[in-house]
């Protein structure tokens, strides 16, 4: 209630927004919530624009916490209004789609499932795994989630097998390709063997697979290969054949679920307890199960029937029009369901049929979707549990105020003060946040090959990730979206102690929890304390500071190897103005190492082929600053 009336005294005390919604029309249309930088926090849509926005400040209103903290925000409302609800729902897609607001998803970011995701916004299109849906580039494509992983990467890696396609992000070498391309796994994207277009053809066929096309797909080669075949090109038709087979294989490890049957649908159903929903879309193509999405949703959203059409609607903005279904199969009636099937309608092209089933065979489809998601309930559910334990566990052993729902883990790597880096991971209520993991290349100019120092490195990395707390009150920190609750520092007293050091002159301490654990007895440092506190190495909450901790050594670690191999594949000509690829390689083949050309006049330089006079001489002033004249 204290929440609400906070909420009631924010409209009462803004008048501009209080007029704003005597505006607001008994009109279908989409609200949009802006904040105090006019970026836009929440998209929604309603029959009746007025009665909607004013619900969210009706006092006794109950909200989830994610629109409670949106509307602590909300600084002004717009509207648009519509002719109707289908055209609202159409226009609120559309703009979610654009604008992507971060206060307008009702399904939770779940980041155990996967993507397939293809970069067609790149000249040579790459298809990769991914956990993060990153919408930089419009073009670009994700497919999923896929809720079976193991699946996902044998389809992945089957496809890598059966079509020529780009191997690498990178190049491996800058004149030449690599094995792949000899061995016919690519077509030599890095020399751009193959025209954009053709490679993009490629890809186009691929995303078939991902769009639950294969059947559709197998039939277009099948044509390609008996025109190879009339045309005499036994070579080609014979790669083709190989495909199909591949392709054909791939179905029959596919779960038959409708034997005989020609129909695409999409069925879901969920299951639900009473902190969230879970729900569960099986994609059948051809009577085959070809894709198993996973959602969860708040389960306070709405009534079941009216989270399964959420869902849907916020699955099908983001596909293709043809990848979606005739048929859609629900387990409960949808609130609007005539809205939703002209929206489909709309958005596809053709009809799409949405229905409760009423026949066995259905049901019983219907049955077998509700079934895995409540696996995949119960399965969270112990996770959550097990999480919640670990925290409240951890708050016991800290004797901290409040459990620490997000924690930052820190750590250094180096070999003998070498590419020396840091790393920062997160969790939020005892989960990995990979989102927020974040890299440092430690700038201090004492740190350096025989020369190591981990507690000023800490410190340096402390001080860049808090340097906007500077200053700054514990009221204002808690809004904050990445206040942490927890810093965890890998270390002993001594790294403990150059932390909170600078935590100080930055006036943050103790304003930030922090502490260290140390590798050697798993023992826990707080600030002013010289002893370890004393744990059971069994504790829930010790092994979530290890399992915090180790992460950020890993992060830490692949991190440093990166840095080093980019190093050792580096060349000192290569900071040399004016000295490309083509010329080192003849300077190196002339001189034969690095050192000689270090030892080189400006005459000896010159007697390289490609070499000038003038470049001769940049050349010999990088080695040798000192004889500058």
């Amino acid at each position: 209630m204290l929440v609400m009336q906070k909420y009631k005294q924010l409209l009462l005390n803004n008048n501009a927004l209080k007029n704003k919604l005597k505006e607001f029309p008994l009109e279908p249309g989409v609200y949009l919530m802006l904040d105090k930088q006019e970026d836009i926090l929440y998209i929604g849509k309603s029959k009746r624009l007025r009665v909607r926005v004013r619900s969210y400040f009706q006092e006794g209103q109950y909200h989830t916490p994610r629109i409670n903290l949106m509307l602590q925000q909300v600084n002004n409302i717009e509207f648009i209004v519509t002719d109707n609800e289908a055209e609202a729902l159409a226009l609120e897609a559309n703009l979610i789609k654009q604008y992507q607001p971060y206060f307008n998803v009702l399904l939770k970011d779940d980041k155990k499932y996967p993507y397939v995701c293809i970069t067609w916004s790149e000249e040579y299109p790459r298809i990769f795994i991914t956990r993060k849906r990153r919408l930089d580039n419009k073009k670009d494509r994700y497919y999923g989630p896929y809720v079976d992983t193991h699946k996902l990467r044998e389809t992945l890696r089957l496809v890598r097998r059966v079509f020529p396609l780009r191997q690498r992000k990178r190049p491996l070498f800058k004149d030449r390709p690599c094995l792949n391309y000899d061995i016919g796994r690519c077509p030599g994207v890095c020399q751009k063997l193959i025209t954009s277009n053709q490679y993009h053809k490629i890809v186009a066929k691929i995303a078939m697979i991902f769009q639950g096309r294969t059947e559709e797909l197998v039939q277009r080669l099948d044509t390609q290969m008996k025109l190879y075949s009339t045309q005499l090109k036994f070579e080609q038709a014979a790669q083709i054949r190989d495909r199909i087979e591949a392709l054909q294989e791939l179905n029959i490890n596919q779960k038959v679920v409708l034997p005989n049957d020609t129909v695409s649908r999409d069925v879901i159903a969920l299951a639900s307890d009473n902190s969230c929903t879970c729900i569960q879309l099986f994609q059948i193509r051809g009577g085959r199960l070809i894709g198993r999405l996973g959602f969860f949703a708040d389960n306070i959203s709405g009534t079941l029937g009216s989270i399964l059409q959420r869902v849907l609607e916020e699955h099908y903005w983001q596909v293709e029009p043809i990848e979606i279904p005739n048929e859609v199969v629900v387990q409960y009636e949808l609130p609007k369901v005539d809205v939703f099937t002209d929206w489909l309608k709309n958005k596809k092209g053709k009809k799409v049929t949405v229905t409760v089933p009423k026949k066995q065979q259905k049901i019983e489809i219907i049955n077998l979707v509700q079934r895995n998601a409540a696996y995949e309930l119960e399965k969270t559910q112990k996770d959550m549990e097990q999480n919640l334990s670990s925290l409240q566990d951890l708050t016991t052993i800290l004797n901290l105020k409040n459990i620490p729902y997000r924690i930052e883990g820190y750590d250094i790597s180096h070999i003998q003060g070498s590419n020396a880096v840091a790393s920062q991971v997160v969790f939020i209520n005892g989960i990995p946040a990979q989102q927020s993991y974040r890299h440092y290349k430690i700038k201090n100019t004492a740190i350096g090959i025989g020369h190591s120092d981990d507690f000023a490195c800490l410190a340096e990395v402390i001080g860049r990730r808090f340097n906007s707390y500077r200053n700054l009150k514990i009221e204002d920190l808690l809004k904050l979206d990445d206040y942490p609750n927890l810093v965890l520092i890998d270390g002993g007293k001594g790294q403990l102690s150059a932390v909170v050091k600078i935590l100080k002159e930055m006036k943050l301490f103790p304003l930030l929890e922090v502490i260290s654990l140390a590798k050697k007895n798993e023992e826990i440092f707080v600030p002013g304390n010289s002893n370890a506190l004393i744990t059971n190495s069994e504790q829930p909450g010790l092994k979530l500071l290890r399992k915090v901790r180790d992460e950020a050594h890993r992060f830490a670690i692949n991190y440093h190897r990166q840095q080093r191999l980019k190093y050792s594949r580096s060349s000192q000509l290569d900071d040399i103005p004016g000295l490309g690829f083509q010329r080192q390689k003849e300077l190196l083949s002339f001189f034969h190492s690095v050192d000689y050309i270090r030892e080189a006049s400006v005459e000896s330089l010159r007697k390289a082929p490609g070499i000038g006079y003038s470049l001769a001489r940049e050349i010999y002033e990088y080695f040798h600053p000192d004889k500058i004249s």
